[in-house]
């Protein structure tokens, strides 16, 4: 089963004008074909060809035209294939797919590549447009070096389970997209040009003869190694290219202004995973797993480092009788010597007239080092040391600057703003941990574990009876006392004992691997401040939390998740509640005064439908940040977003922009989940792409930090406020309150396939066997929708509040069409509205329908689906004035 991307995610107005002139694209898409096809008839006979081209051509009759009678007949027709037969016909339709993707993903990059060729203007998003739109606006190079100061583009990988395609199946497609990347030299012949139309049959051949879906479903291991593919794939040779379009753009757009040396391009990016570390509704997230993740991310970018210094060794060849390096480098290159002596173990005078190059050798035997160190304890060999090691990234960097500087002071500067600036650039980001570890854990499983603590410490035996006031009270004073010693984990239960291990795993992986290795903390379901204080007073136990000395000492950051309508709601009163807790706002000020508030997308669109949720979660981020200046604590908004639209999902770059005025103070940090991995970071061309519009996005959200924030209109907020409240009715009386709905779902959708699918570890629902709304998860209840082609969650309620709201009013149609045009907020609502109602097919929905065992609830609910889609597309319609 594959998750059909839909129509294209138009990103700009370049690739919209480029997606007009479509001909070079369809063209490829009509090679690929048919060597698909050539493929099927060879290996799998006439007969599988023949019902593909039947069907091939028979749908897209009927989309251009529908025809009752036919659609029956083809209806009949699949219905007689026998299972040998329908089965190598669904998969050809599956591939065919994924290679009209490669091809579309082509294309773009490739008119895109014709820009930057020619010297023409670049498109909305490129760095230089985004730059010379703020050399426009007025914004001065101290000014713009002020928002790059505070910049962080902050995506988190994470394993949830919408991503059905095979990580060897996603190297294959890199494959024939490289390969079909040759045809576009113009200096091919026609025997060259047959001989890689050639090769590509062979790679789609291979295509087809792999298995599509995973025999076994994958355990935690294979979720992080499948997360580190994107590393491996992409994004070790992406992030240096941002880096160096970044930079060129900036001395482009403003090489020419006197204070143009002022501007330092700072480590913008950073990457953080959820993957072996989201251990909530998921029991094979242990801590031995979260071990295990930072152990492999460590292992993998030492490699990657182990890689390129070697590659240097190659490429600093200078003799030091035609240069000096500096003072500085002699002098630590001779301490280097001494203390490494080994190094050079049976070839004492290895490079010495090549003083980089010995520098680098002692720098490549440092980083084996720690790689066998790391290697050894993932074999489970304990106690293994580093000797001569690195102590963190911290010394790495500082031997690859010195390299840098020294060649700077003999004037090989352009030599070491190549490769050399590259490793620099990754070690900037990836650190010797590669991505920063979040951990998720719901509120009630900590709350536990406190209450079964609680009865052997001071003042603890009615833990679980007190008000909120009164825990939070508690838990302040045992963690300012230290209750670890008093501690006797032998009496507690399973599940209590492995969450104090987790923190046992913090604590250790901060001295093994590095202090940067965990992002924060995550508690889902945070309905109080108490919720965020267990938490602390858990570290507590593990040495990470505590008072000392006269002050308070803080090792973690706690991100309390904000995920039902109502939590969001209640934002304000729960963070005013923490903050102003004086062992909580020790803590933070103890770990840097940052404090991270995450907003969960998928949860919250599935409690109340998606207009109450992209209303709410735009109130709450306002109310947050308000909250947070007031209280002089920096926040970082943590954005809970899916890949799909019902999940939060939608391009990037409007995403960013659509945020509240003023609310993006420099950071952001969301989730990459499922399959938008492999569609942003499984080819590089598309990982530079998706990159650069991200932090372009945020650069152009942040100038709240150097402009005062236009003010909102309110006729604009009291409109949302009602077409929010309107939305959220509709939505709740279908999904809550309609008999036989939740029949509907689970009998009209996949659900229950997907949940027996080996896509992911975690399981589809909180509570197994619990058919509620509110038990199966948003990953599953998206995915099913959108498997069957309703894609429901992305769109049910809009129609209706847009034609409350109207109430065949002229006057009021105009001020929603004003909104569409003035507020990028409601223009990013209804943009990602249409792709929604794109995708859905409510023919195909139909079919679906008649799968329900009462056939009269099957017809009553898709009725009024289908109603309320209908009326959808007519309002967004209405109010974008676009054509059906």
């Amino acid at each position: 089963m594959t998750q059909d991307r839909g129509p294209p995610i138009v990103d700009d107005l370049f690739t919209a004008q480029c997606l007009k002139n479509d001909k070079q694209l369809r063209s490829r898409v009509k090679l690929l074909g048919n060597l698909l096809g050539q493929v099927i008839r060879t290996q799998e006979g006439e007969q599988v060809y023949r019902a593909v081209e039947r069907l091939r051509r028979g749908y897209i009759g009927l989309r251009n035209k529908e025809d009752r009678a036919q659609r029956d007949r083809l209806a009949r027709f699949i219905g007689a294939l026998s299972p040998d037969l329908l089965s190598p016909v669904i998969r050809a339709f599956s591939i065919y797919f994924k290679l009209a993707n490669i091809a579309e993903e082509a294309y773009q990059h490739r008119q895109r590549r014709t820009l930057v060729r020619l010297g023409n203007p670049l498109w909305p998003g490129s760095f230089d447009h985004t730059l010379r739109d703020l050399r426009r606006r007025g914004i001065e190079p101290a000014e713009l070096q002020r928002m790059l100061d505070d910049l962080l583009y902050y995506p988190v990988f994470t394993a949830h389970p919408t991503e059905a395609k095979r990580r060897v199946v996603m190297v294959q497609l890199r494959r024939i997209f490289l390969h079909s990347e040759h045809l576009d030299d113009r200096r091919l012949n026609r025997e060259e040009r047959a001989a890689i139309v050639g090769e590509l049959r062979a790679f789609i051949q291979t295509l087809w003869k792999t298995d599509e879906v995973r025999s076994d479903r994958p355990v935690v291991r294979d979720e992080i190694s499948n997360g580190l593919y994107y590393f491996h794939q992409c994004l070790f040779e992406s992030v240096p290219i941002v880096f160096r379009r970044f930079e060129q753009a900036i001395s482009r757009c403003y090489g020419d202004h006197p204070e143009a040396g002022r501007i330092r391009l700072p480590g913008v990016l950073r990457f953080g995973s959820w993957i072996g570390g989201d251990r909530d509704g998921n029991p094979f997230v242990t801590a031995a797993a979260t071990e295990l993740a930072v152990r492999m991310h460590s292992l993998t970018i030492l490699r990657e480092y182990l890689r390129r210094v070697e590659h240097l060794i190659n490429q600093l060849t200078h003799s030091a009788e035609l240069c000096t390096p500096s003072p500085e480098f002699q002098r630590r290159l001779r301490e280097d010597e001494i203390e490494c002596a080994e190094a050079f173990s049976g070839q004492p005078n290895r490079f010495r007239r090549e003083p980089y190059r010995r520098k680098l050798a002692l720098m490549r035997f440092r980083l084996r080092c720690n790689l066998d160190r790391v290697s050894a304890l993932l074999e489970g060999e304990e106690g293994q040391h580093a000797g001569c090691g690195y102590t963190g990234e911290a010394d790495f960097l500082r031997d690859l600057a010195l390299v840098r500087d020294s060649l700077h002071g003999h004037g090989d500067a352009a030599i070491a703003g190549g490769d050399l600036q590259d490793l620099i650039r990754l070690a900037e980001t990836f650190g010797f941990f590669l991505a920063r570890l979040d951990l998720r854990q719901e509120s009630a499983v900590h709350s536990t574990a406190v209450a079964e603590i609680a009865p052997q410490l001071p003042g603890g035996e009615a833990y679980a009876e007190l008000d909120e006031r009164q825990r939070m009270k508690r838990l302040a004073d045992w963690i300012q006392q230290g209750c670890a010693e008093q501690l006797d984990r032998s009496r507690l239960s399973a599940q209590s004992r492995e969450v104090l291990a987790v923190f046992d795993v913090i604590a250790r992986q901060r001295e093994e691997i590095s202090p940067r290795a965990f992002g924060e903390y995550v508690v889902s379901m945070t309905h109080q401040a108490s919720h965020v204080l267990e938490v602390m007073f858990l570290a507590s136990l593990s040495g990470l939390v505590g008072y000392a000395q006269g002050g308070w000492q803080c090792k973690l950051r706690v991100s309390p998740l904000f995920e039902t309508i109502e939590d969001l709601r209640h934002v304000r009163l729960v963070l005013r509640s923490l903050l102003d807790d004086p062992c909580y706002s020790g803590l933070l000020a103890a770990s840097g005064n940052l404090q991270e508030v995450m907003l969960g997308y998928s949860d919250s669109a599935k409690d109340g439908g998606i207009v109450a949720s992209a209303w709410n979660l735009y109130e709450a981020q306002k109310q947050i940040i308000s909250l947070t200046d007031a209280k002089g604590v920096r926040c970082r908004l943590f954005h809970g977003r899916g890949g799909t639209i019902g999940r939060g999902g939608g391009p990037t770059h409007e995403s960013i922009l659509a945020q509240p005025e003023g609310t993006v103070h420099g950071q952001i940090k969301f989730t990459e989940q499922g399959e938008v991995l492999s569609n942003k970071y499984s080819n590089q061309e598309t990982s530079n792409f998706e990159l650069t519009m991200g932090v372009t996005g945020l650069l152009k959200a942040s100038l709240g930090l150097i402009r005062a924030p236009r003010s909102e209109r309110k006729d604009h907020l009291a409109t949302m406020d009602e077409l929010a409240a309107t939305g959220e009715l509709h939505f709740r009386h279908l999904t809550e309150r309609t008999d036989g709905f939740l029949d509907y779902f689970y009998e009209a959708t996949p659900v229950s396939e997907i949940a027996q699918m080996n896509i992911g570890s975690r399981p589809s629902h909180r509570k197994q066997g619990d058919r509620s709304k509110a038990s199966v998860r948003a990953i599953a209840w998206v995915f099913s929708w959108a498997q069957s082609r309703h894609t429901l969650p992305a769109w049910f309620g809009i129609g209706s509040a847009l034609e409350t709201w109207r109430a065949k009013q002229p006057e009021r149609l105009a001020r929603l069409q004003l909104m569409y045009q003035e507020w990028p907020f409601f223009r990013a609502l209804l943009g990602n509205v249409q792709m929604a109602l794109f995708k859905a097919d409510m023919q195909t929905a139909s079919q679906y329908a008649q799968l329900c065992r009462d056939p009269d609830v099957g017809e009553q609910v898709f009725d009024l689906i289908k109603d309320e889609y209908e009326r959808s597309v007519q309002q967004i319609l209405a109010v974008t004035g676009a054509q059906a």
